[in-house]
Parts: structure tokens; sequence; C-alpha cells
């Protein structure tokens, strides 16, 4: 036997309320004769006659009111629940929870977080940084900053562009600087563990592997930063992490022509979750804030 639909159920509960096919078919926004139709496929599937129709309007039979009384909580319950669904996904007050990577959501994006909480002071921002790649559904995040595209098929992936990684030096380095980049090997160098490896990129299109063993390492870009200011040596960072330094003199650019692997940066959610309209405000107000950065390539 076909299981009484929920939609049935819903039309039946507003005709009992309303006792009239018309008021009914007006409160649903549907024609009487859908109404009427609908009903009688209800009754139908249960097997028992619910309403009394009338010209004086309709009336419950003892099967209606005993069926009434068991649905009427579960379906006002139901549109309760659709409406605070509705009202958390339209919303542009309430909760939003994003997850990025340290070293870009801490320091790079600091003035957009600034611009959004004034701008948008009903948010309430839930910011979590990791460097590791967790899963944004565990952590029930709306939306996620990702470097590189990721493996999971079940998350829309929306790519925003590119920052280069650089190669930059304190002025108050002692060593003196490369003028070729095979002279990188005999420079000092503090590097992140997660750029170690010196994959580097000519403008003109050529490529150079530099295999060194770097003075200072690090797990932690920032202290990296530190070290590079300090004078330790010649290190290789995304270029959204220097670009003030860079403009205040405490940090040189060094081989300009050369550039690391360009770091691509991706908004994901889920597939199966709609982006509620705080999420999505977020999404626009960030590609919209990245556009002006000098450290940042959009998409096109």
């Amino acid at each position: 036997m076909r299981k009484p639909s929920l939609d049935d159920l819903n039309i039946f509960i507003v005709a009992a309320n309303q006792r009239s096919l018309t008021a009914a078919a007006a409160s649903l926004k549907m024609t009487i004769a859908t109404v009427s139709r609908r009903i009688s496929a209800l009754e139908a599937t249960l097997g028992v006659e619910l309403l009394y129709r009338s010209t004086k309007g309709l009336t419950l039979t003892p099967h209606g009111e005993s069926y009434y009384r068991e649905c009427e909580e579960l379906v006002l319950a139901l549109d309760q629940r659709i409406l605070d669904l509705d009202q958390t996904l339209h919303s542009l007050s309430g909760p939003l929870k994003i997850m990025a990577p340290v070293n870009l959501g801490s320091g790079p994006l600091d003035a957009f977080w600034r611009h959004f909480i004034h701008r948008y002071p009903e948010i309430a921002l839930t910011i979590e940084l990791d460097n590791n790649v967790v899963d944004i559904r565990d952590h029930q995040a709306d939306i996620a900053l990702r470097s590189g595209p990721q493996k999971d098929s079940t998350l829309i992936q929306k790519y925003l562009g590119y920052i280069e990684p650089i190669l930059v030096a304190s002025p108050t380095m002692k060593h003196s600087l490369p003028s070729t980049v095979e002279e990188l090997q005999a420079c000092p160098s503090v590097a992140a563990k997660m750029f170690s490896e010196w994959q580097l990129f000519h403008q003109e299109g050529s490529q150079y592997a530099c295999h060194k063993n770097h003075f200072h390492i690090s797990n932690d870009m920032s202290i990296v930063l530190n070290l590079t200011l300090s004078g330790a040596g010649i290190a290789l960072m995304p270029a959204s992490m220097v670009a003030s330094r860079l403009q205040t003199g405490e940090l040189i650019r060094v081989l300009p022509e050369w550039q690391g692997r360009h770091r691509e940066i991706f908004l994901v959610w889920p597939y199966r979750r709609s982006l509620s309209a705080r999420a999505k405000l977020f999404r626009s107000e960030l590609i919209e804030f990245l556009s002006h950065q000098s450290w940042f390539h959009s998409a096109d």
C-alpha cells in the first residue's frame, strides 16, 4: 500500500482547519479540484473517509477526527522546522563557520575579517585555522578556504586564483645576495617544511630544482618569516605573507624573475548542503577583497 505523502497530510490538515475546500485551496495556492483530488487520494490510501463534504463545507468523520489528532502536531512541527530552516538559510543574521589555512587566514586576511564584521555586525563568525586538511562536514563548517584542489568529490570547489611563493631576504643579511639561481646553493636559507623543496620557475618558462640543506626549518610559516626578518637567510614564502614587509623595506625580493609553484586557492562546501545567505555573502565579499590584493592573482 502506498504511504501517505507529507504534502497530502498537510492538505488534509489545512482543509480540516479551514472547513472549506475553497478556503483550503486559497490558503494552499491550489485549485479546488486539486485539493479535492489529493484528499480523495489520501482517503483511498488509508482506506477510510476522512471528511464529509456538503454544501455547508467540510466536517471531520470519526476516522478523520482520530487521524487529525495524530497528524496535526507532526505536520505543524514539520512546517515550523522548514520555516526555521528557511530563516537560517536566508537570514543575514546568525552564525557562520569558516575554515582556512593558518598562514592565509591569519595575516593576509586580517584586513578582510575587520571589514567583514564591521559591515555585517549581525553575522557571528567562527573562524577555525588549520593547515591540516580536515573534513568540513565533521567540523560542521559552512565553507572553507583550501590550498590546492581537493580530492573529495562530494565537495563543490570554486577556484579563486593563486598566490606566488617568492624568494625574500632581509637587507640586514650578512651574506651577499645571489645574482643567479645557481648561487642559491651557497646562501643560508630558512624554510617551512611545506616549502622545503624549492622548485623554481623563471618568468620566461625555464625551471630550476634547488636541492639544498636549509640552515633553519620550522613547521610554522610565522617562525620562518620572523627568522628571515632577523637576517638569518633567504626564504621562499607566499607573497601574501611578505607583501607588507616588502612595502616597508623590511624584506627585499631575491632573484625576482624566479617564483615557486603557484599556490592555487579554492573555496569549498559540501554538495548536499545549501549555502546560507551568510556564506554566499562571505564568498562574494572575499572574492571582491582578493581581487584588490597585489599578492593575489584572481581567476579570470
